[in-house]
């Protein structure tokens, strides 16, 4: 079965860290970029980060630049997003897809979220103040 699940939401409080985890089954992770994406209620979805395949090259939002970081482990097919210093406006359900992309692509190609492959169900993160 193909799928991306995605792990490591929760409570936390203002300032906090969390790390998100993203594992896939049923395709080789490896040869998609990934992105993150997040929407709170009553707001558009954005993406978060995005990572190309082999993970040296990586994009953010500005609002998370500094605070967030993205990365993957190809031989176990996951991919990652730490979230340090967390805000109460970061509060959303966060999922990760992927995509599969021309190295001419990025990182246009991973920054549309109906142009992804495959998609996550999401995981709740919510920071208290």
């Amino acid at each position: 079965q193909v799928q991306l699940v995605e792990s490591g939401g929760g409570l936390v409080q203002d300032g906090g860290s969390l790390k998100l985890s993203c594992v896939s089954s049923g395709f080789t992770l490896g040869h998609y970029a990934i992105g993150w994406f997040r929407q709170a209620p009553g707001k558009e979805r954005e993406e978060v980060s995005c990572i190309e395949n082999s993970g040296n090259s990586t994009e953010y939002l500005d609002s998370v630049k500094g605070r967030f970081t993205i990365s993957r482990d190809n031989a176990k097919n996951t991919a990652f997003l730490q979230m340090n210093n967390l805000k109460p406006e970061d509060t959303a359900v966060y999922s990760c897809a992927a995509v599969l992309l021309s190295e001419s692509d990025w990182p246009a190609g991973v920054e549309d979220y109906y142009n992804m492959d495959y998609w996550g169900k999401g995981t709740l993160v919510n920071v208290s103040s």
